[in-house]
């Protein structure tokens, strides 16, 4: 009986994180033709490189050159009319909308770079011009909770919570570039980063609910609704890609979720996939700076997957069952660190 009162949810919230899932969902599909008819008038198509430089992923994708990018679109300009409209609060949502339309417009001004060949290698905005960017995005971010919202320890679960005072803001940009990369690497194969992005954003609405964050939880559970309408359309063959657009935003986005639910230790366990993509390519990069060999055939590791033969959809699969097992030990992590199931 303690367990269930402990672990009480109000209903009207839940049936409200519902409604936004559906009506987010439904949006998204209805906006579906529009955007595909959009990319597809203006030729935003993907480009396969073919300058040598990655010869495995290239000889792997070149069957997708042409397929629409930038389908990210649908999911965050979705959650951003339905916020703006039915679910803008000063405490629960401005950050997170602001995090995601913020980086969704800089991710979008990448991938049409990437497309039109304007760019470093013609590869749109290089990592030198990206990282300043969203670090800027992720230090307003932190400057908020710092100076405006008093946030200034981290919670370690089961433990209790630890003020680290001004270290707070760099933690804050760390994990917010981290993640935004790390997802960015990640969105490689169809299905894949849309695939855990609803995992993971699942979590966080369950753990915003739990902490009586309604607003935040509806705002993930929109996010989940417009992601499932993405994977309608994503999923082998993709129909489009997420792009730039979707997956630096939804990255960056998630992080600030963890940040407003004090949960950044469950936060890397939830996202471990995101984690293993992103040090996956680090790794590859270091060792073929600093050794001058490859330790895998192509990164990041859905790639070596792919080149050593797994099917495209064996990897996607294999790495949603490793996300939902990963997601749900963070909740359970989350949630019981709290006391919530006690």
């Amino acid at each position: 009986m303690d367990v269930i009162k402990a672990f009480y949810i109000n209903p009207d919230d839940l049936m409200r994180m519902a409604w936004f899932a559906l009506v987010s969902f439904l949006v998204a599909i209805v906006l579906t033709p529009l955007l595909t008819r959009f990319l597809y008038k203006n030729k935003i198509s993907k480009r396969i490189r073919t300058s040598g430089d990655t010869p495995i992923y290239s000889s792997l994708h070149q069957k997708k050159a042409g397929t629409p990018t930038m389908g990210g679109l649908l999911v965050w300009v979705t959650v951003a009319i339905l916020t703006a409209l039915f679910n803008l609060s000063r405490s629960a949502t401005w950050l997170p909308l602001f995090c995601l339309v913020a980086t969704g417009i800089v991710g979008a001004v990448d991938d049409i770079l990437n497309v039109r060949g304007i760019g470093e290698q013609g590869g749109g905005l290089s990592l030198r011009q990206k990282f300043p960017i969203y670090t800027a995005i992720a230090a307003t971010g932190a400057w908020w909770f710092y100076s405006k919202l008093g946030w200034n320890s981290i919670h370690i679960p089961a433990v209790g919570d630890f003020t680290i005072g001004a270290w707070y803001i760099p933690l804050f940009i760390i994990v917010l570039v981290w993640i935004a990369f790390a997802s960015n690497e990640t969105d490689g194969l169809d299905g894949l980063a849309g695939g855990i992005f609803a995992l993971s954003y699942s979590a966080y609405a369950v753990i915003a609910l739990t902490q009586g964050r309604t607003g935040l939880a509806v705002f993930c559970a929109t996010i989940v609704g417009a992601l499932f309408s993405f994977l309608w359309f994503n999923i082998p063959p993709a129909r489009f890609f997420m792009g730039d657009t979707g997956s630096m935003s939804l990255g960056m986005t998630l992080g600030v979720a963890a940040f407003l639910t004090n949960s950044i230790i469950p936060f890397f366990i939830i996202t471990s996939v995101f984690s293993i993509e992103g040090l996956s390519f680090i790794v590859q990069y270091l060792s073929k700076k600093f050794r001058g060999k490859k330790i895998f055939l192509s990164s990041p590791l859905h790639h070596h997957l792919e080149a050593i033969g797994w099917p495209e959809y064996k990897i996607t699969m294999r790495f949603w069952i490793i996300g939902a097992v990963s997601t749900v030990a963070g909740l359970a992590l989350a949630l019981i660190g709290r006391g919530v199931l006690n």
